[in-house]
């Protein structure tokens, strides 16, 4: 082979511009559908410009509904405006899915407000209550107001409890110089159910809901996205249309079509053609479900497979909003099956938590009343991939197990 491997595909022209305008992490100047949304966040937010208190406020919606972005954006545009004012603010955003602990979040704050020859906050080992007394000194120091973005805050709440929600909460009767104000992001609806009365009651937010995206809706943002990011006249008919449809389908999630579209033009590429058409992203469509899910599905450890079997078993039974309850029941039946001891209730719920994580799986807690809190449950699995079989395929006891009579519960 002559020359280096590189060369021929260095030597084609692309079909981008900017492959950076496609993802999930780019902040365009202009965001379709969502007025309302930016509205509701400055009417509230424009207090810190003039030194007072904005409320607190949870955003709710389901995934890629554009919380996060519209956060951005506004919090931009306001410490812009803040610089232009010579009002001091400051904006922190946590993602509490990577930072999952009250010490965690506590010491990712403080780190961003320290100065040269301040201590520097250790990952760990330091008590809680010193790394939250340093943060107040600093935020002081500052002084202005401070606005904290929570991003996923069920997460938090659902792994450490919620007293870092009672410590922010009660910043602003201990901050002398400076104010401050959170912001929740949440997928589930039903997230404040989870809080204590103490801290709903210091809360008092302000609830603003995210609609998913229509196909048009969609289609809007991925036009803007081609403008930017894509050559003139690269797409052919029906392409930003099939884009949109197959995303609004799976909850409006414009991350999910913004995914298929950059997949369809390196699709495009891939085979040196210059226009992109709908079979591309029939191809994308496929690779996505295949190289997201497949792999994960394969690798799970057992019990967390005969758990994830336990969920689809009871889904093809027409069964939706599954309890723990239901799924253990079938699970200890399967292990039975096959001759293995199952696992406790309270470690099956671990693995639900970790099948959430992994995003094969929908776990939203509910409150029961006198009864507790349990978690409902489905599969997000694409329907085009057989879970079960895939499963199978490199353990054979599901397939075992799969050969087993169950009684499950009908369709409620």
């Amino acid at each position: 082979m002559d020359g280096n491997i590189f060369e021929k595909i260095l030597g084609q022209d692309s079909l981008f511009i900017d492959r950076k305008a496609f993802d999930h992490a780019f902040e365009p100047s202009n965001l379709p559908h969502r007025d309302h949304e930016i509205e509701s966040l400055v009417r509230n937010l424009v207090d810190a410009l003039n030194g007072h208190i904005p409320s607190n406020m949870l955003l709710y919606g389901v995934p890629g509904s554009g919380k996060t972005v519209v956060t951005r954006f506004v919090l931009g545009q306001l410490l812009d405006k803040g610089v232009e004012m010579g009002q001091p603010v400051q904006t922190y955003e946590i993602n509490c899915r990577n930072v999952d602990t009250k010490y965690r979040v506590v010491q990712t704050i403080a780190s961003q407000l320290s100065r040269r020859g301040d201590t520097p906050i250790p990952f760990t080992g330091w008590p809680t209550d010193r790394v939250l007394e340093t943060l107040i000194y600093r935020m002081d120091r500052a002084g202005g107001v401070h606005i904290i973005v929570l991003d996923e805050i069920d997460n938090l709440v659902a792994r450490a409890g919620d007293d870092l929600l009672y410590n922010l909460t009660s910043l602003n009767t201990v901050l002398r110089n400076g104010r401050c104000c959170i912001i929740g992001i949440s997928n589930d609806l039903n997230f404040t159910q989870q809080l204590g009365p103490r801290v709903s009651s210091r809360l008092s937010q302000e609830d603003l809901v995210f609609h998913p995206y229509g196909a048009p809706e969609i289609q809007d943002i991925l036009s803007e996205r081609v403008e930017t990011g894509l050559r003139d006249d690269v797409l052919e008919g029906g392409v930003l249309e099939l884009c949109a449809a197959l995303a609004a389908q799976e909850h409006g999630d414009a991350r999910r079509a913004l995914d298929l579209l950059r997949i369809s033009v390196q699709k495009a590429e891939q085979r040196a053609q210059v226009k992109v058409d709908p079979r591309h992203v029939r191809l994308a469509q496929s690779q996505l479900e295949y190289d997201q899910v497949t792999p994960v599905l394969k690798t799970l450890p057992l019990h967390q497979k005969l758990v994830l079997f336990a969920i689809k078993l009871n889904e093809e039974n027409g069964l939706r909003n599954i309890s723990t309850g239901e799924i253990y029941r079938t699970y200890a039946d399967a292990c039975m099956k096959i001759g293995f001891e199952p696992l406790t209730p309270r470690r099956i719920s671990s693995l639900l938590n970790e099948l959430d994580t992994l995003g094969l799986i929908m776990a939203r807690n509910v409150s029961k009343g006198r009864g507790g809190r349990s978690k409902q449950v489905n599969s997000a699995i694409p329907k085009a991939i057989d879970a079960i079989s895939t499963m199978g395929e490199s353990e054979p006891l599901i397939g075992e197990a799969a050969l087993g009579r169950y009684n499950l519960q009908g369709q409620l």
